[in-house]
Formats: C-alpha cells, structure tokens, sequence
C-alpha cells in the first residue's frame, strides 16, 4: 500500500498538464504518400482549413443600403481583430479593368448609395465566380471571407470568435451564420469536457449503485472504489506526464476506465465474500480468491486490452492513443486490483454481510436458468443459427460512408450553420487538385497549349463534377480577360493570344504584389492549384465522382504538359475511410488470434478454444447485420466499436471456463461441474455484464452521433454475448469438449 501511494502522489501532480484537443488534421492519415503530397502542398500554398465564413442574411434582400451599411461596419470591425489578417466581401472587393498605358481601374462592387443598387446587383450576378461565393443565389444573404491567423491555438481561437460572437450579436441582423475551424474546435472542446464530467458522475453513481446490489454493505461499496479512484489516478497521471491532450474520444476513457475495472473487482470481491461464507479464515480467503480468479483476471484484462489495442493498425491518431491509453488504464487497473484489494482486506474487519447476509435467489434462479438450457438444447442452437444467417445476409447491405458534419446531431447549431452554407453557397466540403508541370524547362503554365488543357479539367469540374465556387489560374486569366474588354460577360474565357496572356501576367505579378497569383500558381511556377468547394455529398457518392475524374484525366484528357492529383483534408479523410474496413479486419483478426492462442494454453485444447470464440464472434455478426438493415454507416465511430465489443465480451467467457477447470480439477462431471459453474460465477458473469452495459449505454447521452453510436453498438454487443455466454454455451461445452479425466494417484 505504502508503494502504491509513493506511485499515486506524482502521478496525481501530473493531473495539472492535462489539455483537451481537437485538432481537425489529427483525423486525417499522418504517415503515407498522400500526407506527404498534402504536407507539401500546404507548403506551397496555404492551409485549407484557417479560415472563417460568416454569412449575412436580410431576407427582403441583401441589396438595400441601410443593411450595407451595417455589413460594412462589421467588415471594417472584424479586420481591426487580433489574428484576423483579411476580410473579404462584396463591399471591399473592386473589379478590376485594365486601361491602355498600363493602368489599372479599380471598379467597386457595391456602392452604397441606393441609387446604384439595383445596378450593381445586375452586375454582381452577372459575374458567376461571385455567386455561391460571395453572395447568395436566392439574393438574401452574403458572405464575408475571414482569413485568420493559420494553425491558432485554443486559447488565441477562443479570443476571437469571443469577439466575433460580441460583434454580431450587437448587430440587430435578421440572422448570420458563422463556421470555421475557430467556432468548430471550441464547441468541439468544451462539449468534451462537459461530457467528460457527465460521464465520470454517472459512472460513479453506476458504480455505487451496482456494488451495493451486489455486497449490500458499506464496505462493499467503499473499497471497490478505492481500487477504481487509484487506477483512474494512474492514467491520467501517464497522460499528463505524456502530455497527450484529452481528444474526443478519449473523453470516455474515465468512464470506460471505471465499467471495465469493475469486473475485476466484482468477480474477486465476490469469491472472497464466498469463501468467508464457507467458514474460511480471513487470510486463507484472501489467498484463495486470489489464487482462483486471479488467473482469470489476469487473462480477461489481457484479452480486454488486446481488443482496444489492435486499434493502433488504424492509422488516424485520436483512435491510436485512445488504443494505446485505455488498453493501459485496463492493464493498470488489473495490477492496482492484485495490488491493493488483498491489502485492504487483510487490513479491514471481515464484512459483516459474509456472517449474516445469504440470498439465495441468484441460486434458484441461475438453477432455474440452466435447467431450462439444457431442455432446450435444441431450440437453442437452431435460433442463434436463424439469427446469424439473418445477420450475415444484412451484413451484405453493410455500407461505408460519412459526412463532414457526422459527428453532430441535425439540431446542433453549429450543424445548422454549416447546414445553411452547404445549402446557400455551394457546398463547404473543401475540393482541391494540385497541378504539377511533367518538365517545367520546357513549358510553363502560361502556354497557350498548356492553359487548354488546363481548362478542359475546369471544365469538367464545373460540368460533370459539379465543383462550385473554383479558383485558379483559369477563372483568374478569364477574369483579366473580361476586365481588359469592358467587363462583358461573353468575354469571360482565356485570352485569345499569347501577347495578352503576358500582358495580364504582368498586371497580375503586380496587382497586390502578386498575393492573387500565389495563390493558385507557386512560388516556382511548377505547381498550380485547382480549389473549389461541393456539397456535403458523403464519402461514397464522392468516391465514385473521383473515379469518374481519374477515368477522365487518364483516357480523354492525357495531357502531355501535367499531372494532376487530388489532395486536401476532406480528400485525405476519404482515403482514410477506404481503408477502415481493412484496417478494422486486421485488428479485429489479430485481437481473435492473441485472445485464442491464450485460450489454447490455458485449455491445451484447440476445441475449447473454439467454442470460447462462438459466442463472442455471434454478437459481432449480429450487430453488423443491424447496421445494414437499418441502413447505419461503418465509419470509424461504428468500425471501432467491433474491437472494443469483442475485446471486453470474452471477458464472462474466460470466466466461465476458468471456473469449469477448476470445478473439473476436482473430479466432477462436466454436467456436474457446469451447473456449479453456472450457479456460482452466473451471478458475477450477469452483474458485470449489467455493469459495462449501463456504463456503455450512458454514452447515448451524448451530442456526438460517434460517441452516440459507440455507446449502443457495445451495449447490444454486449447482451447478445451475455444471452450466448448463459445459453449457448454451455451446450456447446456439452455438444464438443470431451475432458480428460483427472490423474489418480497409485497411492
């Protein structure tokens, strides 16, 4: 004890370094081709997620001067902001016209004198790159373009949407909308800490209320929580002195932690309580009960931290370090249990409830129970055969699929609002292509040549893709093009010879000292870029999009002058999905051949190790099968919660044979030493399994749909092994394990 306290003390001071983090590129892959294509073009360009759009609305319409006015006065307010490097709108922005001599004409927009209005309303619709963009096509709201400050931090991104936030509420305005990676990650952190403290109170009040049914005295309550305070200690201690930030889900890992801690704890407090029961000493009950369960402890916490960390083979690194630390916080818990329990107690008063309190109901029920198993040993069978072959035909309508905003629920606010900017200016799923010249000695993009095929990808970006809101070198050449000749409309299209494109990228080099070339052409004139937005389609609808653009790249288009690849974060988050399912096969396969090369061992028999892996690959099944019935995404907050279900389901399993082997040790029957077995480690088995499932079942709680999800999909894996465990079982036991009998000695 006085060692586990030396442990405890430091490891409670490192509580003061822990953060909470939600750093959107976290989720995208960090360590393959594309990363690095990604990383590299960020380098070149910019970062396609430090910005901000705030959209406007006047729903009489946006043309009216006195609404302008008021817009300009938060245009020229925002700028003022720390860490707010431009303001884009309508009202700042001029067209340019290029005059004889060289001179450049800078033609505003919007005048906000109402005389004018309807005038310049004409004309901002007649230029196409500014509607979706900058204005709203049904002409109710507009839209300010914030560039901030790239890569702030939490403290600096909480400052300014403060601001912002102060700002338009003051504003009187019909309504605005506001998104961007500042709003995003604050919701994000503060609905995880408030979520992490909603989880750690009911888990608490599980927990006391859970140990009360089962030991029915203070006792039984006060030390259990002793062994799940310290191990909650440790963990968050390692964080600290790790500096991991808590992300999102690792948010649960306090609730998880005290759930599957539990089962350790219930099932040694309760042999320790029988064996008072039985008229043991208090030592010999002490070492009894460790010696009895410790080996099925020991193997149900390796099994449960095997399962969650097989999740390391899915390269996205939120999922990575929730692997890594609550498989952790189970070994830890495992060792704090072996630790501190028999300590405490050899150092307390044998409870008084072993003396005087027996139930024997948990007895005539757990007999009832498995007598009536064993009438139905047909029926049995045959309905969890029926029920997987449903399962394994749902399973086929099992699709893979997400959205950007997946996470929230459809009446979140900041759903809403990015629901509203999808809707009104285009889409806000970033849509990038880099552009990179085969042998830039030779040509450059300012090639008459090079610019037609350069413009037939627009082209079909804009026509068969369905980008909207595009920028590059194309929709900016074609810009100059139209400013040079009078601002007509029928002139937006590239230039017609080489002595006005050279013409224009002088203007262009000098127009802002060239910040609007660098953004669509690099520093090298070797890399250009293609930025756009669409729809939140999905993930699936997407893929087959890009299918469709590399078919088009490789077999019509062939340009002898570039290549082009997709990238951007939305890009790399579809890559990511693509290769979850195999991903979460891996980890899923590695977990089932660690769990049965334990079972193997411990049985020496590779039919045992069989029939210990049935019932747990049943709940599985079946829940796959619900999700393509229902029509429920395998995304990564589903993915993982197989892993999770089958690493903390094998947990009752072990327990149940381990108690077999022992009862079988003694000489009994198997029908003999089954229905012992069923009768005494029933109770334990069907307290803990209520247990993780009410802690896992909390999680429907919360605002995130993949916490959500999580909470329900373990919760039902979880019965659904529970049912197997007490019904399927023991007939298979029955049905296959033949034992060995005991050696008997000569003497």
């Amino acid at each position: 004890m006085l060692l586990v306290i030396a442990i405890t003390l430091p490891m409670l001071y490192q509580w003061k370094n822990i953060t909470f983090s939600y750093e959107f590129e976290d989720f995208l892959p960090q360590n393959d081709d594309n990363a690095q294509i990604f990383k590299d073009f960020k380098e070149r360009f910019a970062s396609d997620n430090d910005f901000l759009l705030l959209a406007l609305e006047k729903k009489s319409g946006i043309f009216d001067s006195t609404f302008l006015k008021k817009v300009e006065k938060i245009e020229s307010d925002i700028a003022k902001l720390d860490d707010v490097t431009a303001v884009r709108s309508i009202l700042s922005m001029s067209e340019f016209r290029f005059m004889p001599g060289g001179l450049v004409l800078e033609i505003p927009y919007v005048h906000l004198d109402s005389m004018r209005l309807e005038k310049d309303s004409v004309r901002i619709y007649s230029h196409e790159e500014l509607v979706n963009q900058f204005v709203s096509e049904n002409g109710r709201s507009l839209c300010l373009f914030i560039k901030h400050t790239d890569f702030l931090s939490k403290e600096r991104s909480d400052i300014l949407s403060d601001k912002l936030y102060a700002l338009l509420d003051k504003a009187e305005l019909d309504d605005y909308h506001l998104i961007g990676r500042v709003v995003g990650q604050r919701y994000y952190v503060e609905k995880m800490m408030s979520e992490m403290m909603l989880f750690i109170s009911i888990s608490v009040i599980l927990v006391i209320l859970f140990l009360w049914i089962a030991f029915r005295s203070i006792w039984g309550i006060l030390l259990p929580q002793v062994v799940l305070y310290l191990s909650a200690i440790w963990v968050i201690g390692s964080m600290g002195l790790f500096n991991e930030p808590i992300n999102i889900l690792l948010v649960l890992l306090p609730s998880i932690l005290f759930v599957v801690g539990m089962s350790d704890v219930i099932h040694l407090v309760s042999k320790y309580i029988d064996n008072l029961r039985d008229g043991m000493p208090k030592n010999d009950a002490v070492i009894n009960a460790v010696k009895e369960i410790g080996l099925a402890t020991l193997l149900t916490s390796l099994t449960t931290a095997i399962g969650f960390i097989s999740l390391i083979v899915i390269p996205v690194k939120p999922i990575q370090s929730f692997a890594i630390y609550v498989s952790l916080a189970v070994v830890i818990t495992f060792i704090i249990t072996i630790l501190t329990l028999p300590a405490l107690f050899i150092l307390s008063k044998a409870p008084v409830v072993a003396e005087k309190y027996k139930n024997p109901i948990w007895h005539r029920v757990l007999a009832k129970t498995f007598k009536w198993t064993l009438r139905n040993r047909k029926t049995i069978p045959l309905a969890f055969l029926v029920v997987f072959g449903i399962s394994v035909y749902g399973i086929t309508k099992l699709e893979s699929n997400n959205f950007l905003m997946d996470e929230l629920k459809d009446d979140n606010p900041v759903k809403m609002s990015f629901n509203y900017m999808d809707d009104n200016y285009g889409g806000i799923r970033p849509f990038e292509l880099m552009i990179e010249l085969k042998n830039p000695e030779q040509n450059q993009f300012w090639d008459k040549e090079v610019l037609k095929d350069f413009e037939r990808v627009q082209d079909y970006l804009e026509d068969e893709y369905g980008v909207q809101r595009l920028t590059s070198l194309i929709t900016i050449l074609k810009t100059a093009n139209r400013s040079f000749k009078s601002g007509l409309h029928s002139n937006y299209k590239l230039p017609e010879n080489k002595g006005d494109i050279a013409r224009f990228k002088k203007q262009l080099e000098r127009l802002e000292n060239g910040q609007i070339l660098r953004l669509v052409v690099d520093s090298t004139q070797h890399f250009a870029r293609i930025t756009g937005t669409i729809p939140d389609w999905g993930n699936k609808k997407v893929t087959a999009k890009n299918q469709e653009l590399e078919h088009f790249l490789k077999n019509e288009l062939k340009s002898p002058y570039f290549d082009v690849k997709l990238t951007g974060t939305a890009h790399l988050l579809d890559l990511n999905l693509k290769t979850l399912s195999n991903n979460m096969m891996q980890g899923l396969i590695l977990a089932s051949v660690i769990i049965a090369v334990l079972m193997a061992l411990l049985y020496r028999s590779f039919t045992m190790t069989i029939i210990s892996l049935i019932p747990n690959i049943i709940p599985l099944v079946v829940v796959a099968g619900l999700m393509g019935y229902m029509g429920i995404n395998l995304k990564i907050s589903t993915a993982i919660t197989f892993t999770i279900a089958f690493g903390i389901a094998v947990d009752d399993t072990i327990h149940f044979l381990s108690k077999l082997k022992l009862e079988l040790s003694k000489g009994k029957t198997l029908l003999r030493a089954l229905r012992t077995t069923y009768i005494t480690t029933g109770k334990a088995i069907i307290l803990t399994s209520l247990v993780l499932l009410a802690g896992f079942f909390m999680l429907i709680l919360s605002d995130f749909e993949g916490t959500f999800a999580m909470g329900a999909l373990v919760s039902l894996s979880l019965f659904i092994a529970l049912l197997a465990d007490l019904m399927l079982l023991p007939l298979l036991l029955i049905a296959f394990y033949r034992p060995r009998k005991p050696k008997v000695s000569e003497k």
